[in-house]
């Protein structure tokens, strides 16, 4: 399987969420960044969910309308709509996009961020929720004829859409979350598993455990990785930014806030063992900060790096959301220097391993 490659547009420069800049959405940033990760080969972009920042489907259509080929992961929260016009409003993107889409489904951040939506369902309830959410989507997308519905969180009467996804069956879910219920949820309803960078062997049990509990759904599991490059012509310039940019984040952010899901507290839980796993993961970035989120890096030559992507491809992980801390220049930086070792790398791999069988 070649490996993908994904980026991030959603982020203005002061790290304000979504293109926003007092109230504002820049239109030029959006279109200009879009497509420099498509000039630079990224094969999707991530569009997050924030609770108060710009809708993110309307930010990735706008987007598409000034790209060619690029697709756009786009977040979603279960229980943000009803499922019915969700799974039409999907449908009609991925039409209008010629299949140049993918969901990221999230169940839910922190208590505060939904509560911001109207939203006070706690947080294992709001995995139970997600799975009927995408049930109800699921049954839309590919019924022929209408149906009713009636679960723990939703009655639906004749639930039917004219319009169908133009992928089929319907685009691709990814989800993340270390936690029972999101693994649960992960399993019986979403075909790509999105984790943190964390030590090779650690992944390698995450990555049998998921396939494990896709596989008791009758369902394949596919997997992806977000990580940072902190990229140098040499080692020890590589390690001399990775230990600049620790430095500015302790000064902005002082004493590092607590963990706000399972996930943080599995990054913090390294960071706390030790600062570089493998050669090359370096958690300085997670430890400074909570690990609130994309926090894991990689530090080393682009050929460094990419080795090391490429024991994570190994494993099984075939796509990866590479981003930076200076864009756009990190952006073109990885699109330049790093990208095509990794898909290099990969086909080598898969050439290897269709030779061995």
């Amino acid at each position: 399987m070649p490996a993908k490659i994904i980026g991030m547009i959603g982020t203005q420069q002061e790290g304000v969420a979504v293109h926003l800049i007092k109230g504002q959405i820049s239109r030029e940033w959006v279109i200009d960044f879009t497509r420099l990760h498509e000039q630079w080969n990224y094969d999707s972009v991530l569009v997050g969910y924030y609770a108060s920042a710009a809708e993110g489907f309307a930010i990735a259509l706008y987007a598409a309308d000034h790209t060619e080929r690029i697709k756009f992961l786009i977040a979603h929260r279960p229980g943000s709509v009803a499922p019915a016009l969700a799974a039409r409003q999907i449908a009609t993107f991925d039409q209008l996009t010629q299949g140049r889409m993918w969901l990221h489904v999230i169940a839910g951040t922190s208590d505060q961020d939904q509560a911001s939506e109207g939203d006070f369902l706690p947080k294992n309830d709001r995995y139970r929720r997600a799975a009927e959410y995408l049930d109800v989507m699921r049954r839309i997308w590919t019924s022929d004829s209408p149906f009713d519905h009636k679960g723990e969180f939703y009655r639906i009467e004749g639930a039917y859409s004219d319009i169908k996804p133009f992928q089929q069956p319907y685009p691709r879910l990814f989800f993340g979350g270390s936690s029972e219920g999101a693994l649960e949820m992960g399993a019986a309803h979403c075909d790509v598993f999105a984790i943190f960078g964390e030590p090779l062997a650690e992944t390698r049990a995450r990555v049998d455990d998921f396939r494990r509990r896709a596989a008791a759904f009758g369902r394949r599991a596919d997997f992806n990785m977000s990580l940072r490059p902190i990229m140098a012509e040499t080692e020890g310039a590589a390690w001399d930014k990775a230990h600049a940019l620790l430095a500015d984040v302790e000064r902005k952010t002082g004493e590092a806030p607590k963990p706000s899901n399972h996930s943080s507290e599995r990054l913090l839980g390294y960071a706390a063992r030790a600062d570089v796993h493998d050669e090359r993961l370096w958690m300085g970035i997670a430890r400074a900060t909570g690990a609130p989120g994309n926090t894991s890096c990689l530090v080393g030559t682009p050929e460094q790096i990419a080795a090391a992507v490429l024991r994570y491809y190994r494993l099984g992980i075939h796509s990866f959301l590479l981003r930076g801390f200076e864009n756009p220049h990190d952006t073109m930086a990885i699109g330049r220097d790093l990208i095509p070792l990794i898909k290099a790398g990969a086909e080598q791999i898969d050439r290897q391993a269709e030779a061995a069988e």
